[in-house]
């Protein structure tokens, strides 16, 4: 296992299946000891065994991000177990695209609920203990993994709502960027294309055929390219922030 990371601590939400399994998966393997949370334990149990497996080190921690008493819970725990925290990835989200006409607004409110708040209330509680990271060895820097979306740049027919959740999560990241970079306390914006997740089963069948059409014949991203990007921004070195990156598949034009 590479030692690019050893000695720091990682949690990583929305850890249960996709870019979040992934991406704890590639920070373990960097040398991170890695707290998974999300809202299935079994899932989360059976990642952080595959961790350990491979000679990591893993916490798992059943968590709904968007309840702020449990986002504080999460980080709190995670400073319990490992003695500190450098890395928080935000990963944990929903995507529910339809038209703005005669929408089902629990979808709208499921996705800011997750995608902005949840995001909001684990940097909250874990900024404190980021910062207090960056100022000691191993490292002497920390780092905010916010995933966002194509969407956060661009919005488009059908996906109004979601594109203003991640539009959020890009604003807020830019302004808490501004804060703390003097802090050595790192922000990055990781924007996905088309990813092969579970993402997209939760949308209605009839959007989810529309989605089939739109990305026919595309060779999809896969979650691990994603974590592939999320580890290389947190592994540069100390004067080095990568504040953007944005990833499609070759195939995709939008």
């Amino acid at each position: 296992m590479s030692g690019r990371l050893e000695g720091t601590v990682a949690v990583v939400t929305g850890a249960s299946s996709g870019i979040g399994e992934a991406t704890a998966m590639a920070l373990a393997a960097a040398g991170a000891a890695v707290a998974v949370a999300a809202r299935r334990r079994d899932r989360l149990d059976g990642l952080v065994e595959r961790i350990v497996e491979s000679g990591g080190r893993a916490f798992a921690i059943e968590t709904d991000v968007t309840v702020e008493a449990q986002a504080a819970q999460m980080v709190a725990l995670t400073v319990q177990e490992f003695g500190r925290l450098d890395t928080l990835v935000n990963n944990a989200g929903v995507m529910l695209l339809g038209p703005v006409v005669d929408a089902p607004t629990e979808e709208w409110r499921r996705m800011v609920n997750l995608n902005l708040l949840g995001l909001l209330y684990c940097t909250h509680a874990a900024l404190p203990h980021l910062i207090e990271a960056a100022s000691k060895e191993p490292r002497s820097v920390a780092d905010v993994v916010n995933v966002s979306s194509v969407a956060g740049r661009v919005a488009r027919l059908g996906n109004g709502v979601y594109s203003a959740t991640k539009f959020g999560v890009v604003a807020f990241s830019e302004s808490l960027r501004q804060e703390v970079t003097t802090r050595h306390v790192r922000v990055t914006i990781v924007e996905p294309g088309a990813v092969t997740t579970e993402l997209a089963s939760h949308l209605r069948p009839e959007i989810l055929e529309q989605m089939a059409q739109n990305f026919g014949g595309v060779e999809m991203l896969r979650s691990e390219d994603i974590a592939e990007e999320v580890v290389h921004a947190v592994t540069r070195p100390r004067h080095v922030s990568v504040n953007e990156v944005l990833v499609r598949p070759t195939e995709q034009e939008r």
